[in-house]
């Protein structure tokens, strides 16, 4: 994802794409790029704490980076981009994708 241009225009793409391509509860799987920091892994876990998440995480070749994969039943759109806009917006430096 890149929400940076245009953040409201893309969320609007984003949940006429989930409407359209799922039924409503799903399992959602969000990706996530951080800074190899426990600090930044740990917020995102606490993000998804108490929703059954399955987090996996993998290191990049250097050890700079981590990719942080959330694989989560959601309820609707709207609740997965208040994850993707919540984790914009406590983690720093995280890419979402």
């Amino acid at each position: 994802m890149e929400p940076a241009r245009n953040p409201e225009e893309f969320y609007k793409k984003l949940k006429s794409q989930l409407q359209d391509t799922a039924m409503w509860p799903t399992e959602y799987l969000y990706k996530f790029i951080v800074p190899t920091e426990r600090e930044k892994i740990l917020q995102i876990q606490n993000i998804f704490d108490n929703m059954g998440a399955v987090i996996h995480t993998r290191k990049s070749k250097k050890g700079t980076y981590t990719s942080v994969s959330v694989n989560v039943r959601m309820k609707n759109p709207d609740a997965v981009i208040a994850k993707y806009k919540k984790v914009g917006e406590e983690v720093e430096g995280v890419i979402s994708l």
